[in-house]
């Protein structure tokens, strides 16, 4: 097998995962397959590391991995690459903006993730990596929204219609992908990114090839080379096989 595709960069949670939080049998014996045929395999997620690794082990991979939506990338499991950090200023502003519209907040510093529930007294020393908001309200969100986009310096997606997540301007998984590509000696147009939200539409423009779940957001769907099936369905299984294995 010969593909021009070389690696595989795969979102979690509405992608890799099934809303149950898990990988299907069928997904994880492609994913295998492909790993085995030469083809790396690199999750890249909104999530920290410590929640990505064990799907991760489950599959076996010993790959780079994209962590908190680019903001860190690893070389291998354990084995910090890079990492981004916000402005500790530009944290206070958007926990201000988090207490003053009264909806839900999480942030990850590299230790641990605080939200709403669990702030900190010492925002200023902690090394920050991601700030994210939650609320059903459109008209609260896009008040959020609206404010952020003034105070500048921030890259805003989401990770589902329902929330913001703001890493450092410039900060996200296609940035992430390229770091990839550049430590395994690859270029982006080896590259199928696969996502379902706006935090991966930049790797979904950017890669050679880049698919939206059938369960994406429209926007994603737009952007996207290919759609798939949804993250219940086998999506990424649909990807491996039709793209990898049968390309001719």
């Amino acid at each position: 097998m010969s593909t021009k595709y070389k690696l595989l960069a795969l979102d979690m949670d509405g992608t890799l995962l099934t809303d149950e939080q898990n990988i299907s049998k069928e997904t994880a014996q492609w994913i295998r397959k492909a790993s085995k045929h030469g083809v790396h395999v690199c999750l890249s997620t909104g999530r920290a590391f410590m929640s990505a690794l064990p799907y991760g082990e489950e599959l076996g991979l010993t790959t780079p991995m994209i962590t908190v939506n680019g903001s860190e990338v690893w070389r291998a499991p354990h084995e910090l690459h890079l990492r981004s950090l916000m402005d500790v200023e530009l944290v206070k502003a958007m926990h201000d903006i988090a207490v003053e519209e009264d909806c839900w907040y999480w942030a990850y510093s590299v230790e641990q993730l605080y939200n709403k529930d669990h702030w900190t007294d010492d925002v200023e020393g902690k090394e920050w990596l991601k700030f994210g908001y939650h609320t059903e309200d459109d008209e609260a969100r896009h008040r959020i929204l609206m404010k952020l986009q003034d105070m500048g310096g921030l890259e805003i997606t989401n990770s589902s219609p329902f929330n913001l997540e703001i890493n450092p301007e410039g900060v996200n998984k296609a940035a992430g992908i390229a770091e990839v590509c550049k430590l395994l000696g690859l270029t982006m147009s080896e590259v199928i990114a696969v996502g379902d939200s706006m935090n991966d539409l930049a790797a979904i423009q950017q890669a050679g090839l880049g698919v939206a779940m059938g369960n994406a957001q429209q926007v994603v769907k737009d952007t996207a080379d290919y759609i798939t099936s949804s993250n219940n369905d086998d999506g990424i299984a649909e990807v491996i096989q039709k793209f990898i294995f049968d390309e001719e």
